[in-house]
């Protein structure tokens, strides 16, 4: 069917690429004046440019490098040479992308040289695609990703131009849609919320600057716009209006007609969480008054949305000091809890992230430290207040901090997040059923799905979920949407689309979508209760049999089925007993390695003890010596004053006796 539509922002595609072109200083003819587009860009910028509108154009570089010595003709050549094999349109996607960040507003000053066509638009569903012929280009819509070093990775081509979320047809792939109009500031640790098939993003932290901005997004038209947001006084009495500080790292809610921001990090700290509202009927900001005793202020916390109530849960205060405390905000009364849980709660962490299943159970997921990041999971049973730990199955997601997350049924989709030294490349989805981890998709190089505070939401067109992305950091900052349609579907809309079908019903249906599969099968859970998934998408109008004789088919088939699940019941239980008789075996062991260790550690002790003893001992002995050998010495010199003495008095003895005989012999008296 064909349909005429305007683009909301000026003409579409080829139109709008021509319209920039011009508008930048390209006219066409090969002597375009490349000094006024230096002139009004930066060199890179004006590089780029001249590369994609020759790549729209021209096509791929097919000229000899230059031969002569210019600097300004290599670089321009190799700037084409570098696009490869860019298709036309992507490159005519890139121009127009680079020409509104540097000048937001270029096609309302050049509307007065620039006509707005009506362009007549062919929807074609099918998987054929005519592409459509004009200016000797093929122009046909390429959505892309881009990856590491400026690469890219193409995922489909589709003639698609303002269907919004219903030109997704593939599953379980990243790709972005053709955005226009004026894009927010690229930032992460922003909030992100839908409400009735438009995105909303509200502030967020770029280059350490908090925003408080507000954009919005048409899920139908790819078409962003900002929103003037007003701001109401606080009341009759005061009515100078309240200050609506810019913040980052708190959570954006939809909650009737309103968004909720809650928490955040803003240039000076609150002393407790605020909650602000934005109507989105009247367009106006207003700080909503709480009662009860208010958690410290915080950023980087989990906010989740259970019925009329927000369960509060971690984060970082203005300290930097990290949280592992839980509160609740009635949002019929505007009253705080704190919940005093048992069980052993998270370790105290921030920018993790959190689901609610079955109106009963949170469940917490990584996080980060400021020295480690998580990949633990956490339940808490929001009726017995208790916090426990479940087993993990499937292959566990790396260690991360700063991921997104979204709920469809029962399937928990996590993106993007990093350990400070890479970002996750997985998108990783849990069954929080059965708590089974699984890849949903990956992405190559430095993408914004692989940054820190990005935001996931989740949107759907024709009954169909649709997972969107926007924003993060990982070495940059990204202001980019992308897309992603699981074929994970609830096992709660698919059992109530079963309850709709009568008993009598006897038709086969078979698939007609080759990029899903039809299962039906029982699978034993966690708690050991057997659930029937059930997957959707399916052809009701193929050939039908008799009801009985189908009836008796499947009858079969699920006593086959239940016969093979029951044998692989009994070989678990079977090795469950095993690994609990090696567990046991194992605690005996370590209990006697225990008493041993406690024996020898005895022993070691006597034997220190007998060992300082000695030492004080030898320490006394030592001293003796000493002594002894003091004496030794003293005694030695009183022998040698002896000897000493005795030779002088024998000495003076002999003196006397000589002396009288020579006197007697000279006549001398005596």
């Amino acid at each position: 069917m064909a349909t005429m539509a305007r683009a909301n922002s000026g003409p579409a595609y080829p139109e709008r690429f021509y319209a920039a072109a011009s508008y930048a200083g390209f006219d066409g003819s090969p002597n375009s004046n490349t000094k006024d587009i230096a002139s009004r860009f930066s060199n890179d910028v004006a590089l780029i440019l001249y590369a994609l509108y020759q790549q729209a154009t021209v096509g791929p570089c097919n000229v000899p490098k230059p031969s002569s010595w210019s600097p300004v003709e290599h670089s321009k050549w190799k700037s084409w040479q570098q696009l490869g094999n860019m298709v036309s349109t992507e490159a005519m996607r890139l121009f127009v992308k680079i020409l509104e960040e540097e000048e937001p507003g270029w096609y309302s000053r050049a509307s007065n040289s620039v006509s707005e066509p009506v362009i007549d638009v062919q929807m074609n569903h099918n998987s054929n695609v005519e592409p459509i012929i004009e200016n000797t280009n093929s122009f046909v819509e390429t959505k892309i990703i881009s990856a590491e070093n400026g690469g890219l990775m193409e995922t489909e081509d589709k003639d698609v131009v303002s269907e919004g979320l219903g030109s997704i047809v593939v599953y379980d792939k990243w790709i972005s849609p053709p955005v226009i109009g004026q894009h927010p500031k690229a930032r992460y640790q922003h909030g992100a919320a839908v409400f009735q098939d438009k995105m909303y993003i509200y502030g967020g932290n770029h280059n350490g600057r908090y925003l408080n901005d507000l954009h919005v997004l048409d899920l139908r038209s790819w078409t962003w716009s900002k929103v003037e947001a007003k701001v109401v006084p606080k009341s009759v009495e005061s009515p100078s209006p309240v200050n609506i500080a810019p913040c980052a790292g708190h959570s954006l809610i939809p909650w009737e007609n309103k968004l909720l921001s809650i928490a955040g990090h803003t240039k000076v700290p609150s002393e407790t969480i605020q909650v602000k509202a934005f109507d989105l009927q009247t367009g106006t900001w207003s700080v909503l008054s709480t009662y009860g005793k208010a958690p410290v202020s915080r950023a980087g916390q989990s906010v989740t949305l259970v019925g009329t109530t927000l369960v509060i849960f971690g984060g970082q205060d203005a300290k930097r000091t990290l949280l592992n405390d839980l509160h609740i905000l009635n949002l019929e009364t505007m009253t705080w809890n704190e919940i005093d849980a048992v069980g052993a709660p998270p370790s105290p962490r921030a920018d993790h992230a959190a689901a609610i299943h079955a109106e009963r159970y949170l469940l917490v997921f990584g996080g980060g430290s400021h020295a480690t990041c998580f990949n633990d999971l956490h339940v808490f049973d929001l009726q017995a207040m208790e916090w426990s730990r479940p087993t993990q199955q499937g292959e566990i997601p790396t260690p991360r901090a700063g991921h997104a997350s979204v709920t469809v049924g029962e399937n928990w989709f996590i993106v993007g997040g990093g350990d400070n030294k890479s970002g996750a490349l997985e998108t990783v989805v849990l069954n929080m059923s059965t708590l089974a981890w699984s890849v949903v998709a990956s992405v190559e190089g430095r993408v914004p799905l692989a940054s820190e505070g990005l935001s996931l939401v989740v949107g759907s067109f024709n009954g169909e979920d649709m997972l969107i992305s926007f924003g993060g950091y990982n070495g940059h900052y990204n202001n980019e949407v992308n897309v992603l349609k699981p074929s994970h579907k609830s096992t709660l809309q698919s059992k109530m689309m079963e309850a709709r079908v009568p008993d009598s019903v006897s038709a086969i249906h078979n698939v007609t979508n080759p990029t899903r599969d039809l299962e039906s099968e029982f699978e034993v859970g966690h708690e050991g209760k057997i659930r029937e998934i059930v997957m959707d998408n399916i052809d009701t109008g193929h050939q039908k049999f008799e009801g009985e004789e189908t009836t008796e088919r499947i009858i079969a088939t699920l006593k086959v089925e239940k016969e093979e699940l029951e044998s692989s019941l009994n070989k678990e239980k079977l090795q469950s007993l095993q690994l609990k008789q090696e567990l046991a075996e194992a605690k005996v062991q370590n209990s006697d390695l225990h008493k041993e260790l406690q024996t020898i550690r005895s022993q070691l002790a006597a034997e220190q003890s007998r060992c300082f003893k000695l030492e004080v001992d030898v320490a006394e002995q030592r001293q003796k010596l000493q002594t002894m050998e003091t004496l030794q010495k003293e005694l030695e010199l009183l022998q040698r004053q002896k000897a000493a003495s005795q030779q002088a008095a024998l000495n003076a003895k002999q003196r006397q006796g000589s002396g009288g005989v020579w006197g007697w012999l000279a006549g001398n008296p005596q």
